[in-house]
């Protein structure tokens, strides 16, 4: 016998527990468990990160607010690293959904889903959320973390769109993730301690670091998938290969041509401007920003150059709404321009703050 039958199917357990979850659950609480999926999705992630952020600012204890900080950068690493994870195991293993192997006999709640079934990556995130929010809790709050992980997980097994196993593995994936975060920020805070101290050429190595991942991930679709082609990772995630002979996220993309050469002669401008200004000493954050957008813009300009087009692959949608399809130098430019927004922000704070404290010594 095969390792899914002991590893996944639990020697037929696995699809005879979901059956009596999933048709055991009375249709009243159906709105209960589209409810646990809503707050259990990726989506919510933005709302998790802006309330770490608030909590630290609003804590009464500098030491109280630094510890909540902590968990809000190691939060936002392990989701980087479960999204990743999480892709590539749907990707790879393509485990069929309920509906696909047991037809008619699930009860489902929302749109029928057939493909990539583990890992559940609403259990992923609920694992996340407990692996950050846990050190901040006391007793009451840790069970109630458990009773939000366990409904989740319910709530996806009533709703027809995973098997038990799917829970379970996205919930060791989570946890798995923060502790792996938990243990490379140690390692990263001194380089990036001193990345302030070092040259120019850093700025430029994360700068070309983005090419590369751009490029490299371009070449993967455009050799994996076929023109216009989709598939479905997730309920709002599709990888897709497009070509867009635009700007990013699709604007101009029906101009008549003349766009390309407009783009490449814009794109290595600013490309060069954006260079004058990494050697020139900058503030990290306000350098990681500009390396950023220099690394994105000439991802998109070598597109240009060696196929006339850009390669988009990332196609996030709700419902019937999508967004415009874009790639990873698309993320790396709005990345960059959202770093030297927070850098501008407080930065012109700090100069305020300056300004005050020299007028009342003045007076």
């Amino acid at each position: 016998m095969s390792w899914k039958f002991f590893l996944y199917d639990w020697g037929g357990l696995n699809i005879a527990l979901f059956q009596a979850i999933n048709t055991g659950t009375p249709a009243a609480l159906g709105p209960l468990a589209w409810f646990f999926s809503l707050v259990g999705s990726y989506w919510t992630a933005p709302l998790t990160m802006l309330g770490l952020w608030w909590w630290s600012k609003s804590a009464t204890n500098p030491a109280r607010g630094a510890v909540v900080l902590h968990r809000l950068i190691g939060f936002s690493v392990a989701f980087l690293l479960a999204l990743l994870v999480a892709t590539v195991l749907k990707l790879w293993l393509d485990f069929p959904r309920p509906p696909a192997v047991l037809g008619d006999m699930v009860s489902v709640i929302g749109n029928i889903e057939r493909h990539y079934s583990l890992p559940s990556g609403h259990s992923t995130y609920t694992a996340l959320v407990v692996g950050a929010l846990w050190p901040l809790m006391g007793r009451r709050g840790r069970l109630g973390l458990m009773l939000y992980a366990m409904l989740v997980g319910w709530s996806r097994i009533a709703a027809g769109m995973h098997f038990p196993a799917d829970v379970l593995a996205g919930w060791g994936l989570g946890l798995s993730c923060t502790a792996l975060a938990g243990w490379l920020i140690p390692l990263a805070a001194p380089v990036w301690q001193s990345a302030r101290r070092t040259s120019t050429w850093v700025w430029f190595t994360v700068a070309a670091s983005a090419v590369m991942t751009d490029q490299l991930a371009k070449c993967a679709i455009t050799r994996t998938f076929a023109y216009g082609e989709q598939v479905e990772v997730t309920p709002f995630f599709n990888l897709v290969h497009v070509l867009n002979p635009g700007a990013a996220f699709s604007f101009l993309a029906n101009a008549g041509g003349w766009q390309r050469y407009f783009f490449i002669t814009l794109g290595l401008v600013v490309s060069a401007w954006l260079g004058r200004m990494l050697c020139q000493r900058l503030p990290r954050l306000e350098a990681v920003g500009y390396s950023l957008i220099l690394g994105g813009a000439l991802g998109n300009v070598a597109d240009r150059v060696l196929r006339g087009q850009v390669v988009d692959f990332l196609d996030f949608h709700w419902w019937l709404v999508h967004w415009p399809a874009f790639n990873v130098a698309d993320v790396a430019i709005t990345l960059g321009a959202a770093l030297l927004i927070v850098h501008g922000l407080f930065h012109g704070k700090a100069v305020d703050l300056k300004s005050i404290e020299k007028f009342n010594h003045s007076q």
